[in-house]
């Protein structure tokens, strides 16, 4: 199964995407470096409106908007579903995150924190996203399981 091949009927502009990683990064990093832990929760909060379709009560997918409408983007879409499965690791992550850090666990929440910030930073700069290789993996691993079954 190839990263062209249609997963969803639903189309998501990756430009839009790589904005939101952008604040997922800037976001993350400030929680790194401050362990202020309102930046991970204001994280939390983002993930789980945009994870129950709720994009309106988005900051970052809102500040995401009138950034690319200021920059006159056009969109790039791509098929939603390996965007929704990196959308849904990211919040895992960053539930991850929050309870080590609120277990006093400092320095296991700021690794797993720039593990965050790698796969965001990959985003945003090179359009490369780690959740969507696996959804991709995970899908071909089905795959075959189906026809090893089947066949």
């Amino acid at each position: 199964m190839s990263p062209s091949c249609p997963i969803s009927t639903r189309r998501v502009d990756t430009n839009l995407v790589r904005v939101v990683s952008f604040q997922v990064l800037l976001f993350t990093l400030l929680f790194a470096v401050t362990q202020i832990k309102l930046f991970i929760f204001i994280m939390l909060f983002d993930f789980i409106v945009r994870a129950l379709r709720q994009e309106s009560y988005s900051l970052f997918a809102q500040t995401g908007k009138l950034i690319l409408k200021q920059w006159k983007a056009v969109p790039k879409y791509s098929d939603e579903a390996p965007k929704r499965f990196a959308l849904y690791l990211g919040l895992a992550v960053t539930l991850m995150i929050i309870l080590f850090s609120l277990l006093g666990f400092a320095k296991m929440a700021t690794a797993i924190a720039f593990i965050l910030m790698i796969c965001a930073f990959l985003e945003v700069l090179f359009d490369f996203c780690i959740g969507c290789k696996l959804y991709y993996a995970l899908q071909l691993c089905k795959v075959r399981i189906y026809d090893r079954n089947f066949n």
